[in-house]
């Protein structure tokens, strides 16, 4: 049976294969040798994750799916990530929900998570206590090692902003992150000012971007409140701003926003201008998001219980005149904060009871859908779930990093507030 294998042409059973999930592809893998050295390619990985991943986007009538960080209890830190999957055929109620398992000592009330970025070629980062980068298809999970990060003499760092992304040319995935710096003799913050520095995959180590290489186009500010994951064009994007000219942060004038970008190849920042597109950051949200080659912002009010969100994109990316508002969405009800955005039209928000639904503006039935699960203290955070067969190993000095974690059901889905509270 297996020398029969072998006489099908190789062209044919990669065209079979590609349209495969992940699962069974592992399982091919055992089938016969030839089998193994296509799914194990480097170009068949590449045209799965591209191939399979586009089927299931453009067919509405397939499983829909979604990567979810949360911390459902009052009490405790502890994160649950979740991978939810839902038939839009089927009636409301019909989620399905399994936990991603980490091993035992990622498992407790002092490791979480609190952003999740992704999907980058079907791999995943968690900002959080470790940070970690996983690919949930595979069942990699690999904890980073700590930043040795020193501040500039006379500071330190409170806050930072992290973005994930990847370098095509090096075939690594990286990790930058954003700090402020405070003062220590006065204890006061240096507004407009920040350091920044880099973890790379292929090194597994951190390294500070010194200012002659990265150039930090000081001062800005960044908005927390906008806090969708968005990767575009191999570069990391942030929603800023500044003040007056654009060069100062003075806080007595009205804030200009602003998009900080960091491209991943030639790890360079540069900031990007946008028009005025709300009235006031104290009455409206505007949340970063990404569209299929450009970037876009979604301007909504902070107040009501419907809302209308109005969608802008800069329809030539880079081009600083090329920004207009495409259409706008709703009233959509019970929205009260958005978490995630995937498919140029699939608004996932959380609701004032801090539940997840997502909008769907293309869709024939224009409601929100329940996707029943809490996530508590702002925690909620969504990105598309896509198979992939990229692994994050890099050599054999490094395998001794990475753990394999699995998936078991849900025992919180759909639960009540009371009924979550009896499980703290």
């Amino acid at each position: 049976m297996v020398g029969s294998l072998d006489l099908v042409p190789r062209e044919l059973v990669s065209n079979i294969l590609v349209r495969l999930p992940v699962k069974i592809l592992l399982r091919c893998k055992c089938v016969c040798k030839s089998w193994f050295e296509i799914i194990t390619d480097p170009l068949f990985v590449t045209n799965h994750y591209d191939i399979y991943n586009n089927i299931e986007e453009t067919n509405e009538e397939e499983q829909q799916q979604l990567l979810v960080i949360r911390r459902p209890f009052f009490s405790g830190l502890k994160t649950y990530i979740s991978l939810l999957s839902w038939d839009p055929k089927e009636p409301k109620g019909s989620v399905c929900s399994e936990v991603l398992n980490p091993p035992y000592e990622y498992d407790s009330d002092h490791k979480y998570w609190t952003e999740i970025m992704g999907p980058v070629n079907g791999v995943y980062f968690l900002e959080g206590n470790p940070n970690v980068m996983m690919n949930p298809s595979l069942r990699q999970f690999k904890a980073l090692p700590e930043s040795q990060f020193t501040p500039p003499r006379g500071t330190y760092s409170f806050t930072d902003y992290a973005g994930f992304g990847y370098d095509p040319k090096t075939n690594d995935f990286k990790v930058v992150v954003i700090k402020d710096l405070w003062l220590k003799e006065s204890d006061e913050r240096n507004p407009g000012y920040w350091t920044a520095e880099l973890f790379s995959l292929n090194s597994n180590s951190w390294r500070k971007l010194e200012d002659d290489d990265a150039v930090l186009p000081l001062p800005f500010e960044i908005w927390g409140s906008s806090r969708v994951y968005t990767y575009v064009n191999n570069c990391c994007h942030w929603f800023s701003y500044a003040s007056g000219n654009g060069r100062t942060v003075d806080r007595s004038t009205p804030p200009q926003d602003l998009v900080l970008a960091f491209n991943n190849v030639t790890e360079r920042f540069r900031k990007i201008k946008l028009p005025r597109i709300r009235y006031s950051s104290e009455e409206e949200f505007a949340t970063l998001v990404p569209f299929e080659s450009t970037i876009g912002v979604i301007v909504y009010p902070v107040k009501g219980a419907e809302k209308v969100l109005d969608v802008w994109v800069m329809k030539d990316y880079l081009n600083e005149e090329s920004w207009v508002k495409i259409y706008s969405v709703g009233p959509v009800m019970v929205t009260y904060k958005l978490v995630g955005f995937y498919g140029n039209s699939r608004f996932l928000c959380k609701d004032h009871n801090e539940r997840l639904v997502m909008y769907d503006s293309e869709s024939r039935v224009k409601e929100t859908r329940d996707l029943e699960v809490y996530g508590k203290y702002d925690s909620l955070r969504a990105a598309r779930y896509t198979q992939s067969l990229v692994s994050l190993h890099r050599g054999n000095e490094f395998a001794r990093q990475f753990v394999s974690c699995g998936l078991v059901s849900d025992p919180l889905l759909n639960q009540t507030e009371c009924e979550l509270d009896s499980f703290c």
